[in-house]
Protein backbone atom coordinates (compact mmCIF):
# COMPACT_ATOMS: atom_id res chain seq x y z
CA UNK A 1 0.00 0.00 0.00
CA UNK A 2 1.31 3.45 -0.93
CA UNK A 3 2.52 5.78 1.82
CA UNK A 4 1.08 9.19 2.55
CA UNK A 5 4.16 11.23 1.70
CA UNK A 6 3.64 14.14 4.10
CA UNK A 7 2.86 11.80 7.00
CA UNK A 8 5.91 9.66 6.22
CA UNK A 9 8.10 12.76 6.18
CA UNK A 10 6.69 13.91 9.50
CA UNK A 11 7.50 10.54 11.07
CA UNK A 12 11.00 10.66 9.58
CA UNK A 13 11.49 14.06 11.23
CA UNK A 14 10.61 12.57 14.60
CA UNK A 15 13.16 9.79 14.01
CA UNK A 16 15.80 12.36 13.03
CA UNK A 17 15.18 14.44 16.16
CA UNK A 18 15.27 11.33 18.33
CA UNK A 19 18.91 10.82 17.36
CA UNK A 20 19.88 14.49 17.41
CA UNK A 21 21.39 15.50 20.74
CA UNK A 22 21.10 19.27 20.25
CA UNK A 23 18.09 19.42 17.98
CA UNK A 24 17.99 20.37 14.33
CA UNK A 25 17.33 23.49 12.30
CA UNK A 26 14.97 23.74 9.37
CA UNK A 27 17.79 23.64 6.81
CA UNK A 28 19.29 20.50 8.36
CA UNK A 29 15.92 18.75 8.27
CA UNK A 30 15.40 19.77 4.65
CA UNK A 31 18.83 18.41 3.68
CA UNK A 32 18.28 15.13 5.54
CA UNK A 33 14.91 14.55 3.83
CA UNK A 34 16.06 15.91 0.44
CA UNK A 35 13.20 18.40 0.32
CA UNK A 36 13.09 22.19 -0.04
CA UNK A 37 13.34 24.40 3.02
CA UNK A 38 9.76 25.71 2.79
CA UNK A 39 8.36 22.15 2.85
CA UNK A 40 10.50 21.28 5.86
CA UNK A 41 9.31 24.45 7.60
CA UNK A 42 5.64 23.58 7.04
CA UNK A 43 6.15 20.05 8.33
CA UNK A 44 7.96 21.28 11.44
CA UNK A 45 5.34 23.93 12.17
CA UNK A 46 2.55 21.36 11.86
CA UNK A 47 4.32 18.98 14.25
CA UNK A 48 4.91 21.87 16.65
CA UNK A 49 1.23 22.87 16.56
CA UNK A 50 0.33 19.42 17.86
CA UNK A 51 3.10 19.29 20.45
CA UNK A 52 5.20 16.61 18.76
CA UNK A 53 8.17 18.95 18.36
CA UNK A 54 9.09 22.27 19.92
CA UNK A 55 11.30 25.11 18.77
CA UNK A 56 13.86 26.84 20.93
CA UNK A 57 13.12 30.56 20.82
CA UNK A 58 16.81 31.49 20.94
CA UNK A 59 18.46 28.98 18.60
CA UNK A 60 15.35 28.26 16.45
CA UNK A 61 16.35 24.58 16.56
CA UNK A 62 13.71 21.88 16.94
CA UNK A 63 13.63 19.08 19.48
CA UNK A 64 11.06 16.42 20.33
CA UNK A 65 7.96 17.83 22.04
CA UNK A 66 5.97 16.99 25.19
CA UNK A 67 3.16 15.20 23.33
CA UNK A 68 5.50 12.27 22.70
CA UNK A 69 6.14 12.00 26.42
CA UNK A 70 2.41 11.95 27.07
CA UNK A 71 1.86 9.19 24.50
CA UNK A 72 4.78 7.23 25.88
CA UNK A 73 3.42 7.49 29.40
CA UNK A 74 0.03 6.23 28.26
CA UNK A 75 1.72 3.28 26.60
CA UNK A 76 3.75 2.51 29.70
CA UNK A 77 0.63 2.70 31.85
CA UNK A 78 -1.18 0.26 29.60
CA UNK A 79 1.72 -2.19 29.58
CA UNK A 80 2.04 -1.93 33.36
CA UNK A 81 -1.68 -2.46 33.81
CA UNK A 82 -1.66 -5.55 31.61
CA UNK A 83 1.37 -6.99 33.37
CA UNK A 84 -0.13 -6.47 36.81
CA UNK A 85 -3.60 -7.64 35.79
CA UNK A 86 -2.62 -10.98 34.25
CA UNK A 87 -2.61 -13.02 37.50
CA UNK A 88 -5.95 -11.50 38.50
CA UNK A 89 -7.51 -12.46 35.18
CA UNK A 90 -6.37 -16.04 35.75
CA UNK A 91 -7.79 -15.84 39.27
CA UNK A 92 -11.17 -14.77 37.90
CA UNK A 93 -11.23 -17.66 35.45
CA UNK A 94 -10.32 -20.11 38.21
CA UNK A 95 -13.01 -18.80 40.55
CA UNK A 96 -15.84 -18.29 38.08
CA UNK A 97 -15.10 -20.69 35.23
CA UNK A 98 -15.79 -17.88 32.74
CA UNK A 99 -13.61 -15.82 30.39
CA UNK A 100 -11.98 -12.81 32.07
CA UNK A 101 -11.31 -9.49 30.35
CA UNK A 102 -9.39 -6.27 30.95
CA UNK A 103 -10.39 -3.03 29.24
CA UNK A 104 -9.49 0.65 29.21
CA UNK A 105 -11.28 3.73 27.91
CA UNK A 106 -10.29 4.61 24.35
CA UNK A 107 -12.11 6.68 21.72
CA UNK A 108 -15.12 6.88 24.07
CA UNK A 109 -15.42 3.11 24.01
CA UNK A 110 -14.16 0.15 26.02
CA UNK A 111 -10.96 -1.21 24.48
CA UNK A 112 -10.14 -4.83 25.35
CA UNK A 113 -6.42 -5.00 26.11
CA UNK A 114 -6.18 -8.49 27.60
CA UNK A 115 -8.15 -11.68 28.06
CA UNK A 116 -7.78 -15.09 29.70
CA UNK A 117 -10.02 -17.75 28.21
CA UNK A 118 -12.20 -20.19 30.08
CA UNK A 119 -11.58 -23.90 29.64
CA UNK A 120 -15.30 -24.53 29.16
CA UNK A 121 -16.38 -25.81 25.75
CA UNK A 122 -19.02 -23.07 25.52
CA UNK A 123 -17.41 -19.75 26.35
CA UNK A 124 -17.59 -16.06 25.49
CA UNK A 125 -14.42 -14.58 24.02
CA UNK A 126 -13.56 -11.03 22.97
CA UNK A 127 -10.61 -10.39 20.71
CA UNK A 128 -7.90 -8.15 22.15
CA UNK A 129 -8.07 -4.76 20.43
CA UNK A 130 -11.86 -4.87 20.14
CA UNK A 131 -13.75 -1.66 20.87
CA UNK A 132 -17.17 -2.00 22.52
CA UNK A 133 -19.84 0.60 23.36
CA UNK A 134 -20.07 2.05 26.86
CA UNK A 135 -23.84 2.05 27.35
CA UNK A 136 -24.54 -1.67 26.99
CA UNK A 137 -21.43 -3.53 28.15
CA UNK A 138 -20.38 -4.19 31.73
CA UNK A 139 -16.83 -2.96 31.09
CA UNK A 140 -18.20 0.17 29.42
CA UNK A 141 -20.67 0.93 32.20
CA UNK A 142 -17.76 0.84 34.65
CA UNK A 143 -16.15 3.70 32.68
CA UNK A 144 -19.40 5.69 32.87
CA UNK A 145 -20.26 4.95 36.52
CA UNK A 146 -16.82 5.27 38.11
CA UNK A 147 -14.85 7.45 35.69
CA UNK A 148 -15.24 10.98 34.43
CA UNK A 149 -16.13 10.30 30.79
CA UNK A 150 -19.27 11.81 29.32
CA UNK A 151 -22.48 9.94 28.62
CA UNK A 152 -22.64 8.72 25.01
CA UNK A 153 -24.62 10.96 22.68
CA UNK A 154 -25.93 8.00 20.70
CA UNK A 155 -27.08 4.76 22.35
CA UNK A 156 -27.52 2.22 19.59
CA UNK A 157 -29.71 -0.82 20.36
CA UNK A 158 -27.97 -4.19 19.94
CA UNK A 159 -30.67 -6.38 21.50
CA UNK A 160 -34.18 -5.70 22.76
CA UNK A 161 -32.66 -5.35 26.24
CA UNK A 162 -30.26 -2.52 25.32
CA UNK A 163 -30.99 0.66 27.26
CA UNK A 164 -31.27 3.54 24.80
CA UNK A 165 -32.87 6.13 27.09
CA UNK A 166 -30.51 8.50 28.91
CA UNK A 167 -32.50 8.75 32.16
CA UNK A 168 -32.85 4.96 32.37
CA UNK A 169 -29.13 4.51 31.83
CA UNK A 170 -28.34 7.16 34.47
CA UNK A 171 -30.52 5.28 36.98
CA UNK A 172 -28.74 2.06 36.06
CA UNK A 173 -25.34 3.70 36.57
CA UNK A 174 -26.41 4.98 39.99
CA UNK A 175 -27.21 1.39 40.95
CA UNK A 176 -23.87 0.30 39.54
CA UNK A 177 -22.03 2.86 41.66
CA UNK A 178 -23.77 1.76 44.84
CA UNK A 179 -23.13 -1.97 44.44
CA UNK A 180 -19.59 -1.54 43.09
CA UNK A 181 -19.88 -3.50 39.85
CA UNK A 182 -21.64 -3.27 36.50
CA UNK A 183 -23.85 -5.80 34.72
CA UNK A 184 -24.61 -6.47 31.07
CA UNK A 185 -27.81 -8.53 31.05
CA UNK A 186 -27.92 -9.66 27.41
CA UNK A 187 -27.77 -6.00 26.37
CA UNK A 188 -24.93 -6.30 23.85
CA UNK A 189 -25.26 -9.93 22.75
CA UNK A 190 -28.20 -12.28 23.18
CA UNK A 191 -27.43 -15.19 25.48
CA UNK A 192 -24.45 -13.45 27.13
CA UNK A 193 -24.16 -11.87 30.57
CA UNK A 194 -21.15 -9.94 31.82
CA UNK A 195 -20.02 -8.48 35.14
CA UNK A 196 -17.22 -5.92 35.56
CA UNK A 197 -15.70 -3.72 38.27
CA UNK A 198 -13.40 -0.67 38.34
CA UNK A 199 -9.62 -0.70 38.66
CA UNK A 200 -7.84 2.32 40.19
CA UNK A 201 -4.19 3.31 40.39
CA UNK A 202 -2.04 5.02 43.03
CA UNK A 203 -3.52 8.42 42.09
CA UNK A 204 -7.05 7.11 42.79
CA UNK A 205 -7.75 7.48 39.06
CA UNK A 206 -9.82 4.94 37.18
CA UNK A 207 -7.42 3.16 34.82
CA UNK A 208 -9.61 0.36 33.55
CA UNK A 209 -12.17 -2.31 34.21
CA UNK A 210 -11.86 -6.03 34.82
CA UNK A 211 -14.68 -8.49 34.38
CA UNK A 212 -16.09 -11.79 33.17
CA UNK A 213 -18.39 -12.84 30.35
CA UNK A 214 -20.30 -16.07 30.06
CA UNK A 215 -23.36 -17.79 28.61
CA UNK A 216 -26.58 -16.64 30.27
CA UNK A 217 -27.28 -20.26 31.14
CA UNK A 218 -24.30 -20.29 33.51
CA UNK A 219 -24.16 -16.61 34.50
CA UNK A 220 -27.75 -16.69 35.72
CA UNK A 221 -29.61 -13.82 37.39
CA UNK A 222 -29.74 -15.91 40.59
CA UNK A 223 -25.91 -16.09 40.61
CA UNK A 224 -25.18 -12.60 39.32
CA UNK A 225 -24.55 -11.10 42.76
CA UNK A 226 -22.12 -13.90 43.61
CA UNK A 227 -20.24 -13.28 40.38
CA UNK A 228 -20.32 -9.55 41.11
CA UNK A 229 -18.80 -10.06 44.53
CA UNK A 230 -15.95 -12.15 43.11
CA UNK A 231 -15.25 -9.65 40.32
CA UNK A 232 -15.33 -6.69 42.71
CA UNK A 233 -12.99 -8.36 45.19
CA UNK A 234 -10.57 -9.19 42.39
CA UNK A 235 -10.70 -5.64 41.01
CA UNK A 236 -10.10 -4.26 44.51
CA UNK A 237 -7.09 -6.55 44.94
CA UNK A 238 -5.66 -5.42 41.60
CA UNK A 239 -6.24 -1.77 42.53
CA UNK A 240 -4.37 -2.31 45.79
CA UNK A 241 -1.54 -3.90 43.81
CA UNK A 242 -1.37 -0.70 41.75
CA UNK A 243 -1.04 1.40 44.92
CA UNK A 244 -4.66 2.46 45.30
CA UNK A 245 -5.85 3.61 48.72
CA UNK A 246 -9.66 3.67 48.91
CA UNK A 247 -9.60 6.15 51.82
CA UNK A 248 -8.04 8.82 49.59
CA UNK A 249 -10.55 8.61 46.76
CA UNK A 250 -13.59 10.83 46.33
CA UNK A 251 -16.63 8.81 45.25
CA UNK A 252 -18.23 9.48 41.87
CA UNK A 253 -21.80 10.75 41.68
CA UNK A 254 -23.13 7.26 41.10
CA UNK A 255 -21.54 6.01 44.31
CA UNK A 256 -22.95 8.73 46.58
Amino acid sequence: MAEIQSLARGLKILNLLEHSRNGMGTTEVANQLSIDKSSASRLLHTLANYGFVEQDEHSSRYTLGPQLLTLGQHLLNRITLRDHARPYLHELVDETGECAHLAILAQRQALYIDQVESTAALRVESEIGTLSPLHCTALGKVMLAFGDCCMPEEMKPFTHRTVTDRSTLEAQLTQTGKRGYAIDDEEYNYGVRCVAAPVYDHRSALVGAIGISGPAGRVTLERIDDFGSVVKDTADALSTRLGYDAKLRRPSEGER
